[in-house]
């Protein structure tokens, strides 16, 4: 069977993937952080563990004044000219209000701080 056979599929396109797998729904309330510590423990689930091949060098909490951002720090690359190993990362805010997750391109603090605001809306709202 060809590309151009497969239902969903334009000739002269890349063949049509697959649909994502359904994602799972939280199982409960998710926690709300007091401060900044607890912040960054939840922030911890959504990073590679610290120093893991792989995986940041630091996880740091920008506190403001709905959320908490995390964000990771990376080793310095063996060859800074050459392409990363792995493209993207993301920063990961907690809101104060109710402890909903979100997910921010790997900008720096101010900027996604501002990105958060713009697109924040509390569960519900």
């Amino acid at each position: 069977m060809t590309d151009s056979e497969r239902t969903g599929s334009t000739p002269g396109l890349p063949p049509t993937p697959p649909p994502l797998p359904p994602q799972a729904e939280p199982t409960g309330p998710q926690p709300v952080p007091a401060n900044a510590d607890e912040a960054l423990e939840i922030g911890r689930n959504h990073f590679r563990e610290v120093g893991s091949p792989g995986g940041p060098s630091g996880l740091f909490v920008h506190e403001f004044d709905i959320g908490y951002l995390i964000h990771a720090s990376w080793p310095r690359p063996e060859d800074p000219t050459a392409p990363p190993m792995e493209l993207g990362g993301s920063n990961v805010v907690i809101a104060k209000a109710d402890g909903e997750v979100s997910f921010l391109p790997n900008f720096p603090p101010e900027a996604a701080v501002e990105l958060y605001h713009g697109t924040y809306r509390p569960n519900g709202a």
